[in-house]
């Protein structure tokens, strides 16, 4: 199956309020064009480089989403385009956003990533730490970011009743933070081999690669 049908199977499938985020990591340029051509304009990339060279060769319509970790001496890479940063887990990251972002004279939309995972390799802030960050003053200072929802990452298993679990725990941290921040609106969970279940636990944004593109090709 192509590319574009993949895209057209995906979006039937998709409630009218869930964003597909297409994952195009490690896919070449002419890739990201048949998904473009077919009408996917938001794209999410992992590595900061990756998406600064492929935002230069592309439309400049598309929503660039940075999914990856990020590290804070490459945020101004990305500050003048980047639509949203999905993997933001400290206040120091958020502080770096808003001081680059001040730099274009914008505003930056920022999901915080939760931990809900078992696995140690998994980023994210405990849920605590999510609530401290939204009521600080600190937070409340930094003019040129804004919180707009949730990421999460279940743990890499078969087992579906600890997905459903985990990402259960990412839509009621959601609500927890709602009561601080009642503008928030996205969960950002899901993949390709869970959207289903995700959108079935409140997800509105899937972060979906391998369903559209095939699989990854990591050698160049």
């Amino acid at each position: 199956m192509n590319i574009t049908e993949s895209l057209k199977n995906i979006s039937a499938q998709l409630p009218s309020h869930v964003t597909l985020v297409a994952v195009s990591k490690t896919k070449p340029v002419s890739d990201l064009m048949e998904a473009y051509n077919a009408g996917q304009r938001v794209f999410g990339e992992n590595k900061i480089q990756e998406m600064v060279d492929k935002h230069e060769q592309m439309p400049k319509d598309i929503q660039w989403h940075m999914i990856g970790h990020v590290q804070r001496n490459k945020v101004k890479y990305m500050a003048e385009f980047i639509s949203l940063i999905h993997g933001v887990d400290s206040l120091k990251l958020l502080k770096e956003i808003n001081k680059q972002a001040k730099k274009h004279d914008r505003t930056i939309n920022c999901l915080l990533q939760i931990k809900i995972a078992e696995e140690d390799s998994k980023f994210g802030m405990h849920p605590t730490d999510a609530k401290e960050l939204l009521s600080s003053e600190e937070f409340s200072e930094l003019k040129n970011v804004s919180i707009t929802g949730v990421m999460g990452m279940a743990t890499f298993t078969d087992d579906t009743k600890q997905i459903e679990q985990e990402f259960n725990k990412l839509k009621a941290t959601f609500e927890e933070l709602r009561t601080i921040d009642d503008s928030l609106q996205t969960i950002s969970m899901g993949m390709s081999g869970d959207y289903q279940l995700a959108i079935d636990c409140g997800s509105t944004m899937i972060r979906v690669g391998s369903s559209i593109f095939g699989s990854r090709n990591y050698s160049n």
